[in-house]
This record gives structure tokens, sequence and C-alpha cells, in this order.
């Protein structure tokens, strides 16, 4: 077991390293150097055309940093095809400090003020780790990624980390690449500033489509 605070916390993401447990109920912090990694070029996004389509119909509310530990809750929760996490109390305890200390953001998605899809990760410089998702409605965690990514192109980030490679994120254009090239990328992300406030909350569905595509 690791025991360590954020601003160890942060010098592991700058070394691409991240933390991870065995499961919810196991308190030991285990810290991962993979051999390969998953990114998500800001420019390769690949958004289906019937998400397209419902995207901009605007079916969810958007907000961002406004329930950041429920977040983080809802992903350490089982759910259907997850009944398991590796997100302990030790983790949810580090990530809700480093919320505090504005490193970890969340974006919500909501139908009316109900929470019913998100994410949430760490920035650092203009890399942005993406950690865990979670969703309740159909398409809900799939807009919420969609507006990360806008987000993160407009306020200028060159880095998108989603640590592991799924079936679920190729279908949004997410690439393996080697430790040494993605240490090679980190290195330069973290020196260059980026702002996760960039992009406003009232921003058209429409322009929301073009940011997230790299235009």
């Amino acid at each position: 077991m690791r025991v360590f605070g954020t601003a160890e916390l942060l010098d592991c993401y700058a070394r691409g390293v991240f933390p991870m447990a065995e499961a919810r109920d196991d308190a030991r912090i285990y810290l991962l150097n993979p051999d390969e990694r998953g990114i998500l070029p800001l420019d390769g996004l690949h958004i289906p055309r019937r998400l397209k389509r419902t995207l901009k119909q605007a079916p969810f509310r958007i907000t961002i940093d406004t329930a950041f530990n429920e977040v983080v809750a809802h992903c350490a929760a089982p759910a259907p095809g997850r009944e398991e996490s590796w997100i302990n109390d030790g983790i949810r305890s580090l990530y809700a400090e480093l919320h505090v200390q504005g490193y970890a953001h969340s974006v919500e998605v909501r139908e009316g003020d109900a929470l019913v899809g998100g994410l949430y990760g760490v920035s650092l410089g203009s890399a942005f780790f993406g950690e865990s998702m979670f969703s309740r409605r159909t398409n809900a965690s799939k807009i919420g990624l969609i507006h990360l990514v806008a987000r993160l192109n407009a306020g200028g980030y060159t880095l998108l980390d989603t640590q592991f490679t799924t079936d679920h994120l190729e279908n949004f254009g997410v690439v393996t690449i080697e430790r040494d090239a993605y240490l090679d990328r980190l290195a330069v992300a973290i020196k260059q500033p980026a702002d996760f406030y960039a992009m406003d909350l009232d921003t058209q569905p429409d322009t929301v489509l073009k940011l997230a595509l790299g235009g």
C-alpha cells in the first residue's frame, strides 16, 4: 500500500504514472505505468451520425464542477456490467482534495436537475487525464465525453489521456501508443498552459460539435 497526498499524486501524473485499487473495498492503492497508453487525439474524435443528431437536440443539460464528489461516487458504484470498481475510499478522498485545489474536474450530464451521467479527470498543464465515467440514461456519458473534448479544444489542451483502450473508447477514436511516445507527448503538454473554463456553459450545440471535432 502506498500512502501519499495530492502533491505526490500530481507528481505521479507528471511522470506518466496513475493510481488504481484492486477493488472498491480494498484499501490498498497501486501505481501503474503501463507499456501502452490510450489517448484520444483532440483532433480525431469520431462521433457517429446518429449521436451528432442527438447532440444537436440537446437532450441533456451540462454542468461543470458542480457535483464532483457525486460524479465520483456514481463512477464507483455498482452498475450493470460493472459490478466491481477500482475506485476505493482512499482514491475518492485524494481526488476530492485535488478538486478543491483546482486540479480535478467533473463534467455533469443532467436531465432537469437529476444527475444522469458524467465523468471526471485531472488537469495538469495542457494534459487532461480522464479517470472514469458513468451513465444512467442512453448516450449520457457519450454526450459528456463530447462536451469534454470540445471544452479541452476550446481551452488549448493538447493531450487527452484515457489510460487504457477499450472497444467502447475505440469507437470514439482512441488509439494506443507506446510508453515512450506517450511520455514525450506528456512532457510537452504539462509545460503548456490551458484553461478548462474557456468554453461557456451556454455554448450552442452546433459550436460544441465543431469544437469537439477539432474545428
